[in-house]
């Protein structure tokens, strides 16, 4: 609780920022590949959430990242200030927040679509405008192949789900014969 009410400050106060630079898509692509960074070395993660490594050479190691990537000037300065105040930890939280934050005002809403099968080009085109006409916003569409769906498809926009698998259907046959005996 405590970690989400740090990350949501956090994002609001960048969020504004870029805000006011009308950079949000940009500067949450930075955010986002920064975080990617760290997530997908787990070494780096671990040392920068290990309280025993001084700040310094933590702030040192991002530092050094930063220069090997092409992150603006306005990032890397709060990417720098998380490491500071000890909140690079929560920075996929940050990044979390700060996309709904940015969702909202560009009135786009995620969905995933999880189908048994590869869904044609044009299929998917069709489905992002049925979702964007149902939900009056652009959709951020991705399309997951899960084969134990059997077949039919699972879409979630937000918190809502909508579910017309096979897998659903019988569960739902099996679940009525059994109330029926």
């Amino acid at each position: 609780m405590i970690g989400s009410t740090i990350a949501k400050r956090y994002a609001r106060a960048f969020y504004e920022i870029a805000a006011e630079e009308s950079q949000l898509e940009k500067y949450y692509k930075e955010l986002n590949s920064f975080s990617a960074i760290i997530n997908d070395n787990k070494d780096l993660k671990d040392f920068l959430a290990n309280p025993v490594f001084d700040q310094n050479e933590k702030k040192s190691v991002v530092e050094s990242i930063l220069e090997k990537t092409d992150i603006s000037g306005i990032t890397a300065n709060f990417l720098k200030l998380l490491t500071d105040k000890q909140r690079i930890v929560v920075l996929s939280d940050i990044v979390d927040c700060y996309r709904e934050l940015m969702d909202e005002a560009l009135k786009t809403v995620r969905a995933s679509v999880k189908t048994a099968f590869p869904l044609s080009t044009e299929l998917i085109r069709k489905l992002q405008e049925g979702l964007e006409v149902q939900t009056r916003k652009k959709v951020d569409m991705t399309v997951i192949e899960e084969p134990s769906l059997l077949g039919g498809i699972v879409v979630r926009v937000g918190d809502t789900v909508y579910d017309n698998s096979i897998r659903t259907q019988l569960n739902n046959i099996k679940n009525l014969l059994g109330e029926e005996m």
